[in-house]
């Protein structure tokens, strides 16, 4: 299979960077060739509709259809008995799965026509709550193949942080397992969506895929197992039957929600439509890693997170790639788990977080010894900015000096890469995520909207937005348009905010320097402030708190948590006991993944005289720069940022 758009060479980057500019339409309109449609030309209006201050972006309007047909069928012919998914489980004595294009297509048909047995129809939304096994992945294909909206979540999520999502999507259906293995620990899916479901009036069939034999209650007419449905089907359909068609939708039609953490306490359900997002998944996936035909391409995200989407199931799958998807953590058994893999199935391209290399850096050299990694060729890092320590040794130790790092620079909301180096073509600069992609448009400002224009220490630094849109942005927040404008798109009008800082250089590469809004990045994942505190204050005894990062030498930023008890319930004797039940608390509303790192209980917090409470100090005391405070004089009681001084973690 050849690739049309891919980029060859730095002068072509530069050529289709250009003209991705000056000819959005043309030029997307070209890649757009390269997939097969339903109905293409003409479109009801333009290629590109947009404005950034509704906001509103359309892309193919009009155009019909179908991403699974794209990422399976056109396969078919060539790339039938090509392995689509290798999937390598939680415990490697467990024999490992290998899904050809021609069965996970059979496989995805079937559960589509199980969906439709269930009265899934096109628009519903189905949440899916599952395990790294390619039964996930066959229900996001399944879900899009009949054209209801997928609602991937983690399985570390709680039943609290699962049924505010399920309330705000009105889903009607759930997929899940019985249980998920994930290191030495066994995870009761199914009894958390129970839990979930107390209370819920919208959900009207939960299907069970057993994974684990743990133990379940099936509730009847609600509950129904994976494997029954499946069997059905097979059993009252002939073959031509089973190939589930694909249901015709709309460029511009959801093709699914992913819910992310953002500056208020309630999780945003983040929208990509179908069209614009499989062109900018196929378009990045290529050109980032420079895939070619036949590559073995691990990423070792899990899909309730949107790398998962992106580059384990779309954007693999759309170029014909074999993906591999792994079930377990990166240091179980030991910490040479990973280089295993890679020898296994002689990976050509991996693509992990910074936070597992630093995790894997600290165990030395040993679990790498004797381990064969000569089939690398690209190296990848996403979901945090990479220290360069971590670049360093992944290159040095992992790569030997011979593979390119793509440090990738994206979001939920984008969809895809959007700032990155494309592997062995454009230049990589450690720690930077170098120059964008063609279609993405960066802009520095000021926290007034100007443009930076002098340079600070060699440097332009500022606030990091993006001018015009690209086909895989957000479309909206589900259920609620104008939380998408005033999250995205208020802040700097005719802009889109990324909530970033960053840094460019005269050569035009951006560094990324971090989150400037309330937002958390924990080991790669978003946490809105808000969302902790709000956890935090619902534990009894709690009069308030206030929650701020801090440099974490694993995680990148770990979550450090100032509390307020009231005096019924401080007691000295029992403070590590409070904090253990705080920990509870925040694990079961929100889930582990949010339990703060460090917790200081405090008579007050510093605040202004209208109330706001100052962060910005709170921060700089996590972060042990006690010393520079700024003026503090101006706060409703001074006295206590001393108290919060003397009793730091």
């Amino acid at each position: 299979m050849s690739y049309p758009f891919q980029i060859k060479s730095l002068d072509q980057y530069h050529a289709d960077y250009k003209r991705s500019l000056e000819d959005p339409e043309g030029f997307w309109s070209e890649v757009a060739d390269c997939f097969e449609w339903k109905k293409k030309q003409p479109f009801s209006k333009r290629v590109l509709e947009w404005n950034f201050t509704e906001p509103r972006v359309k892309w193919f309007e009009g155009a019909k259809l179908n991403i699974t047909e794209n990422c399976l069928d056109r396969h078919l012919e060539k790339l039938g008995d090509t392995p689509a998914i290798i999937w390598e489980p939680n415990d490697p004595s467990e024999k490992t799965r290998t899904l050809t294009y021609k069965v996970l297509h059979r496989k995805v048909c079937e559960f589509a026509q199980v969906l439709r047995n269930n009265g899934v129809k096109k628009g519903d939304r189905v949440c899916i709550y599952m395990g790294m096994i390619p039964e996930l992945p066959i229900a996001v294909l399944a879900c899009a193949r009949i054209g209801a909206i997928h609602s991937v979540i983690f399985g570390g999520f709680s039943a609290q942080s699962i049924a505010d999502r399920l309330q705000d999507a009105q889903a009607e259906y759930i997929i899940t397992c019985d249980g998920a293995y994930r290191g030495a620990k066994d995870i009761p899916l199914k009894a958390i969506i129970d839990d979930a479901l107390i209370g819920n009036t919208t959900v009207k069939k939960v299907i069970v895929h057993t994974r684990t034999r743990t133990p379940v209650s099936m509730i009847k007419g609600r509950d129904v197992w994976w494997r029954d449905e499946v069997d059905d089907v097979i059993e009252t359909m002939h073959d031509e039957a089973l190939k589930a068609p694909a249901e015709e939708m709309d460029a511009e039609d959801p093709l699914f929600i992913l819910y992310t953490s953002g500056s208020t306490g309630k999780p945003k359900g983040v929208v990509h439509t179908v069209a614009g997002y499989m062109l900018w998944t196929a378009y990045t996936f290529v050109n980032v890693f420079q895939y070619n035909p036949g590559d073995v391409f691990f990423c070792t995200a899990d899909i309730g997170w949107i790398t998962g989407h992106s580059y384990i199931v779309y954007g693999p799958l759309l170029s014909g790639a074999t993906c591999l998807m792994f079930e377990g953590i990166p240091t179980w058994p030991d910490a040479g788990r990973f280089w295993d893999i890679v020898q296994k199935h002689k990976v050509n391209i991996l693509y992990t977080a910074p936070t597992a290399i630093r995790s894997l850096m600290s165990y030395g050299l040993e679990p790498l010894e004797g381990k064969d990694l000569s089939s690398l060729k690209v190296l990848g890092t996403v979901g945090e900015p990479i220290n360069e320590e971590a670049w360093h040794w992944y290159h040095e130790h992992v790569g030997k000096k011979k593979c390119p790092i793509v440090d990738t620079w994206w979001q939920t909301e984008t969809g895809g890469i959007l700032i990155s180096n494309l592997a062995g073509i454009t230049p990589a600069k450690p720690s930077w995520a170098t120059l964008p992609l063609p279609g993405v448009k960066p802009v520095l400002v000021d926290d007034k909207g100007e443009e930076i224009t002098e340079l600070t220490d060699d440097y332009y630094k500022g606030n990091l937005c993006i001018t015009m849109p690209w086909p895989g942005i957000l479309r909206t927040t589900w259920g609620d348009h104008e939380r998408c404008r005033q999250n995205y798109f208020s802040a700097y009008p005719g802009k889109y905010f990324t909530g970033d800082g960053a840094l460019r250089d005269e050569e035009g590469n951006f560094r990324i320097t971090g989150r400037v809004d309330d937002v958390l990045n924990v080991s790669g994942h978003r946490l809105g402030t808000a969302e902790v505190e709000n956890a935090i204050n619902m534990m009894a005894g709690v009069v308030e708190s206030a929650v701020v990062g801090y440099p974490h030498e694993v995680k990148g930023q770990g979550i450090y948590a100032y509390v307020v008890l009231d005096n019924k319930h401080y007691r000295e004797e029992d403070i590590e006991l409070t904090k253990q039940d705080l920990l509870a608390t925040v694990s079961r509303i929100i889930g582990p993944i949010a339990k703060p790192d460090k917790i200081q209980f405090v008579s007050g917090l510093p605040k202004t005289r209208s109330g706001k409470i100052m962060r910005r100090i709170l921060r700089k005391i996590a972060e042990g720069d006690v010393d520079n405070l700024g003026d503090t004089t101006t706060l409703l009681d001074p006295a206590v940022v001393e108290e919060i001084k003397k009793g730091r973690q």
